[in-house]
């Protein structure tokens, strides 16, 4: 889908402390071939903060940097992937509660790592359908800690990090433009992270922390490997193909390319080498000292970039997701200015 009028008035990332690798091993609990393969340096983790808290100061930054208010938006939808901090507890509202103070809808979504470009496309909707004149603040967040999650363990290929992520999209103006996004979704390979476990009536029925190695093993099992990777590449080139036909663009015509912060073998053989992703051109540096956020990579990375003062006007920019269930995603966008509040 290619876009008219639709820009990026800003972005943040909230990251409340990090973890070394070589501090996690050395205490036994990432274990060494883990740090080898995922190429990872630190991750991030919160001590204290809730997804739900870092969401809520995420969201304050991106406000105070886009220099609006709360009244200002018309629409709050929040990304996430696992335990926001209470049960039973609509996280959307908190974070509009704490941040904007108005009347807007604010709605949850759970697409799990392609959550962030899930709600962009929704978002993009909703302001080209024309719902009021504000704009619509974007959030992610995920806190990643024990019984439930082993960040270390319960995806080996790629070190599981705590934190938030924040974007203000609007129809009047910003410091970028979207020029297209797309979406594809395969529930084919809904089962990759289900298994062969039957359903349960409570959180964690089966065993804690979570294992998807022993879902992927399940249904690799019965399908074999092959189909697995194939349908996984296929999703993933779709989108990209589509996103960037739409933008009258080419892959390596691109300035940057922000990939899901997965681990360093897992990026290469998914993306480097079939896409002809040069890492260089990529957010790695950032990505390997912060893991994987969940459903905000692409905004993190989008905000590393404009922060560190690596991406400059005219430069063109590709998000690249996927998530669970399966879906993915692909936004180009163009920075036409530096913010005022990124690196000079």
């Amino acid at each position: 889908m290619r876009l008219e009028d639709v820009y990026i008035r800003g972005t943040s990332t909230r990251l409340p402390s990090r973890i070394t690798v070589a501090d996690a091993v050395a205490s036994g609990a990432c274990p060494p071939r883990v740090a080898a393969a995922t190429g990872m340096e630190s991750v991030a983790y919160s001590p204290e903060e809730s997804a739900a808290e870092m969401a809520a100061t995420a969201a304050r930054t991106v406000l105070r940097r886009a220099g609006v208010r709360g009244g200002d938006i018309d629409l709050l939808l929040h990304a996430d992937t696992y335990h926001q901090g209470q049960d039973l507890w609509p996280v959307a509202s908190y974070i509009q509660r704490e941040a904007l103070g108005n009347t807007c809808q604010a709605v949850e979504i759970r697409q799990m790592s392609n959550g962030g470009l899930t709600a962009l496309d929704l978002a993009t909707a909703y302001l080209t359908a024309g719902h009021g004149h504000g704009d619509a603040l974007l959030t992610t967040a995920d806190r990643f800690c024990p019984p439930g999650i082993d960040r270390w363990n319960t995806d080996p290929g790629t070190p599981y990090a705590d934190g938030a992520t924040s974007l203000l999209l609007s129809r009047r103006a910003g410091f970028a433009r979207l020029v297209s996004l797309a979406l594809h979704a395969d529930p084919e390979l809904e089962p990759l992270h289900r298994g062969d476990d039957p359903f349960t009536r409570a959180p964690f029925g089966h065993r804690v922390p979570v294992d998807f190695e022993e879902a992927k093993r399940a249904f690799v099992g019965r399908t074999g490997i092959s189909y697995a990777i194939s349908r996984a590449h296929n999703g993933q080139q779709t989108v990209i193909k589509q996103a960037l036909a739409d933008a009258g663009s080419e892959l390596l015509e691109a300035d940057w390319v922000v990939l899901p912060h997965f681990g360093q073998r897992r990026l290469q053989s998914i993306y480097h080498k079939p896409f002809g992703i040069d890492p260089a051109r990529t957010t790695w540096d950032f990505a390997r000292t912060v893991g994987h956020l969940g459903a905000g990579d692409q905004f993190a990375g989008l905000d590393h970039l404009l922060v560190s003062g690596r991406a400059a006007p005219g430069d063109r920019c590709v998000l690249v997701s996927v998530g669970a269930g399966y879906s993915w995603g692909c936004a180009v966008l163009d920075i036409l200015e530096r913010p005022d509040w990124a690196a000079r």
